[in-house]
């Protein structure tokens, strides 16, 4: 039984790191505690409850969630604070002892986080009563289970203060890459109903969403619970009516069907818009890591894409100095992002993490050079990514615009990702979640977008 009383009229503030996913799951809990009458602290505000949800996909992860823990609670006095995510499942007892948290969660008790928020929170206000007004100490709980035994989806459609909603649409992962904790801090694939899925969606275009993002750990793995398909998803989702722009985070190359491709070029609703893992360019670097293509699947795919779609945006992973990447390994995965027609690379260095199976590989590629090899691929990225917008400049497109605060630029995204940018003297509150025709203009001051005028 949740002890709805205790939540009246408190504040609270929410941090969150990491993925779209987690963006999204702390949208769904910020949701459900204002339905319990909890709103959201304001700038200046000393909040009753501070909630993180951690990432843990690397050392720098970790570090800035103890920071993040830390400053709220030096600058929330007497919050009750709860911690959870994946290095909440991880390191549930160490988080636990940090000063000032109350409450720590793992993946499959996240599920039921407003009771375990209500029990423990009653527990020391009843412990405050007992201590006859003076101080309590922290409660220092943690709650997780180990990886097998996370069996629970805590489902998630929300956008929070954003313009677009994320469709949580599948959790955990079996893929077991040698240099990846989110299989232990997720627990296996797992999903709901497309039912379930669709209904979401339908609520989502009555509260007036035009823009939905599939997220997930691994989405193309969609169905293990239920017999179900990732392209049976889409095809359900596209049925639903409100909704115009779906867009698909990321999914593995192996995972992408060609009749998923198939159907995104003939989709009014699924945009012309990928993110697709590749990690590295060399298949010798591939094997290291235990994944399930190589270099020929991988360019087979964004050729097939490029083939139906020729405006399509792609967006590509890539992990430099990863344990086995030798200077020729490198030089090999450079010279293939260069020659593949994508859009973007989202460059991760290599963070070793206790208990994978990468440690057991020799060769080790230290910070510095990690550091070269970034910024050699970055610069490539931006490289392609501009010469990808300069294609569009003088051209007509639609553009679902977002919030902007007042007096400031408004921002927004082309069907096929191209970040536009409207003047501020040609911004208005009402373009916000509407999608206008514009005309593509030249690009802004850091060449971050394309300034546009409306037609």
């Amino acid at each position: 039984m949740i002890n709805t009383s205790v939540f009246q009229n408190k504040k609270a503030a929410y941090f969150t790191l990491g993925c779209k996913l987690n963006f999204s799951e702390t949208s769904t809990f910020g949701k459900m505690l204002a339905d319990l009458g909890v709103r959201i602290a304001g700038e200046g505000d000393v909040a009753d409850i501070c909630l993180v949800n951690t990432c843990s996909v690397t050392e720098v992860a970790d570090h800035k969630c103890r920071q993040a823990i830390h400053r709220l609670v030096r600058n929330n006095p007497g919050a009750f604070v709860i911690v959870t995510g994946c290095y909440a499942q991880l390191e549930s007892e160490s988080v636990s002892k940090i000063e000032g948290v109350d409450l720590v969660l793992g993946s499959d008790e996240k599920a039921n986080l407003i009771q375990f928020l209500s029990d423990a929170w009653t527990a020391k206000e009843s412990a405050a009563e007992l201590n006859e007004g003076g101080k309590v100490e922290s409660l220092h709980e943690y709650h997780s289970v180990k990886t097998k035994m996370i069996k629970s989806f805590a489902p998630s459609c929300s956008r929070g203060n954003r313009t677009r909603y994320f469709l949580k649409v599948q959790d955990g992962c079996d893929y077991y890459c040698t240099y990846c904790t989110i299989p232990y801090a997720r627990g296996n694939s797992r999903n709901p109903t497309i039912a379930s899925l669709v209904a979401q969606a339908e609520e989502a275009a009555r509260e007036g969403g035009k823009e939905i993002v599939l997220t997930g750990v691994n989405i193309g793995d969609f169905g293990k619970t239920t017999g179900e398909g990732f392209l049976d998803l889409c095809k359900a989702l596209d049925k639903v009516e409100g909704i115009e722009r779906y867009r698909i985070s990321s999914m593995e190359p192996d995972l992408l069907s060609d009749e998923l491709i198939d159907f995104c070029s003939q989709s009014s609703a699924f945009m012309p818009h990928f993110h697709i893992p590749l990690q590295s360019g060399s298949d010798e670097v591939l094997k290291l890591m235990h994944r399930r293509y190589d270099k020929t699947l991988f360019a087979h795919k964004i050729e097939l894409i490029k083939q139906k779609m020729p405006d399509a945006f792609i967006g590509v992973d890539v992990m430099v100095g990863c344990r086995g990447e030798t200077p020729e390994c490198f030089e090999e995965c450079y010279e293939f992002l260069d020659d593949v027609d994508v859009t973007q690379l989202h460059v991760f260095p290599y963070s070793e993490r206790p208990g994978t199976a990468a440690l057991r590989i020799p060769y080790v590629v230290n910070d510095a050079e990690k550091k070269v090899r970034s910024k050699r691929l970055l610069d490539l990225s931006e490289q392609k990514r501009i010469e990808f917008y300069a294609r569009y400049i003088g051209t007509e497109q639609e553009v679902l615009f977002e919030k902007a605060a007042r007096g400031k630029a408004m921002h927004g995204f082309t069907s096929n990702y191209v970040r536009v940018e409207l003047p501020a003297k040609l911004a208005k509150e009402e373009y916000d979640n509407q999608i206008l025709r514009v005309r593509m203009g030249e690009f802004n001051r850091d060449k971050s977008a394309l300034q546009v005028e409306l037609l």
